[in-house]
């Protein structure tokens, strides 16, 4: 069975208001039942205690046979309940109304009561009446000595005719809450499922690709907060969206590139001389250079694909990593050469680590290349490798464009390129990243612009992730 929100909220609320209310009547109708009883009690034990003081003080010469035949009346004439007068065998002696049979034993719990000398109550039914009573019990007294009981008889007529009427007003009083209260709950229904409603059809307008439109936050509760979580979603998927446009565009341009040259080379090549060996060697040559270009984008992107979806793993061993200085530094010398740059390679006493050669060198040769594509000539270019207690600090240290605040946070992203980026893909930081996370490790990256960028990645020597 399918219920709504505002069906199950109402329902909800419904319950917990009918379970109160009927709780609360129970309590009423028990407490004004217990007050008119206590009630009629309080009265019948005023006049039963009256007319056992009343006989102690004026008839404890007379015998109680004798009084019951001379003047009976003494007993019933404060009060209009029936009277009865017992022995000290329980046994009625007298009836004021001759509803019991004379010698006939009442032991009910207000007789029992009375004949340990106290006052007894007992509620309940008797055959003459088809409604229940209360019977008050009381012993009388001789100078200390018990001679028999006086029992006063109510019928609860009246006062349960009272009660009923309470009970029904209290009732419709409680109807009347149920219904009022119902009616609210459909209002406060609404103030939920509503906002909760216009929150789902901006979501679904998203879901189809309109991630322009936004939810208006009315509250800030917990719907405000999906509205909220939704505006910044929407924002989020327009910037990926982007930067997903952006890199087509770009990937697009620098594979069309290479792509171009290689075919306009192999066209002239074609259609000259084969004798023209200087022609020839200048084609294959770029041919050779764009086709390696062409690759590496290819293997940066694949690398990346693989990363995504964890399909790399580590082959972690023991590395020297002074010698893997040494081998990348003689590897971008001759560039640094080329581009009229300093370069700087800072390290000593390393010890051996454990992780993946191959990855280490990837992650070193991408910082620096990006170091040396964003330093103009005369600049300088430091790498820095240090041991810091469980863990190598591995630096690379620019003093080129560097990198604005507003894209700062970014430069990690995915397919990310700034503004003036010389980057090919968008991917060489986020590849860098996976390789330093791989490892258990952290990269953080400083900049400030035209004043140049500093690249650091912490990595635990035991290799531990």
């Amino acid at each position: 069975m399918k219920a709504s929100i505002k069906q199950r909220l109402v329902g909800n609320f419904m319950l917990v208001i009918l379970i109160t209310v009927l709780i609360l009547e129970i309590f009423l109708v028990n407490a004004v039942k217990q007050y008119y009883y206590k009630s009629v009690e309080e009265i019948l034990s005023n006049q039963i205690m009256f007319s056992s003081d009343f006989y102690s003080k004026y008839f404890s010469t007379t015998n109680l046979e004798d009084i019951i035949i001379d003047d009976v009346d003494v007993f019933w004439h404060q009060t209009t309940a029936q009277v009865q007068i017992l022995d000290l065998e329980g046994k009625v002696l007298m009836d004021s109304i001759g509803a019991s049979d004379l010698d006939s034993t009442i032991n009910t719990s207000d007789v029992v009561k009375a004949f340990e000398g106290k006052k007894g109550t007992w509620i309940g039914n008797v055959d003459y009446s088809s409604h229940p009573v209360i019977a008050i019990s009381y012993p009388l007294k001789v100078e200390g000595k018990m001679i028999g009981i006086l029992r006063f008889i109510s019928s609860l007529k009246e006062t349960n005719r009272i009660i009923r009427n309470i009970a029904m007003v209290l009732l419709a009083v409680g109807g009347m809450v149920i219904l009022i209260s119902g009616v609210v709950s459909l209002f406060l229904a609404d103030t939920i499922v509503k906002p909760l409603k216009e929150v789902t059809d901006v979501a679904q307008k998203m879901a189809n690709g309109q991630l322009d439109i936004r939810s208006e936050k009315k509250f800030d509760d917990e719907i405000g907060k999906l509205s909220d979580t939704l505006n910044y979603m929407a924002e989020e998927l327009i910037k990926k969206e982007q930067l997903k446009n952006d890199f087509i565009s770009s990937i697009s341009h620098e594979l069309r590139t290479p792509l171009t040259s290689i075919k306009g080379w192999a066209i002239t090549l074609k259609g000259a001389e084969v004798n023209d060996k200087e022609l020839l060697e200048d084609g294959l040559d770029i041919i050779e250079k764009e086709s390696d270009r062409l690759s590496n984008m290819v293997e940066e992107l694949l690398d990346f694909s693989r990363f995504v979806s964890g399909r790399i793993t580590l082959e972690k061993k023991e590395i020297q990593l002074s010698n893997l200085i040494k081998q990348i530094a003689k590897q971008f010398l001759p560039r640094a050469k080329e581009k009229d740059i300093l370069f700087n390679v800072h390290y000593k006493d390393l010890p051996i680590i454990i992780a993946d050669e191959n990855r280490i060198k990837q992650l070193l040769i991408n910082l620096l290349d990006n170091a040396f594509k964003f330093t103009p000539a005369g600049g300088q270019v430091d790498l820095k490798v240090e041991n810091k207690r469980d863990n190598i600090l591995i630096q690379v240290i620019d003093n080129g464009c560097g990198i604005s605040k507003e894209e700062l946070p970014y430069i990690m992203e995915k397919f990310y390129k700034g503004k003036n980026s010389k980057s090919h893909s968008g991917l060489g930081l986020s590849i860098c990243e996976e390789i330093v996370i791989l490892h258990g490790g952290t990269i953080n990256v400083e900049s400030k612009l035209e004043k140049g960028t500093t690249i650091s990645v912490f990595l635990p020597i035991e290799g531990r992730s």
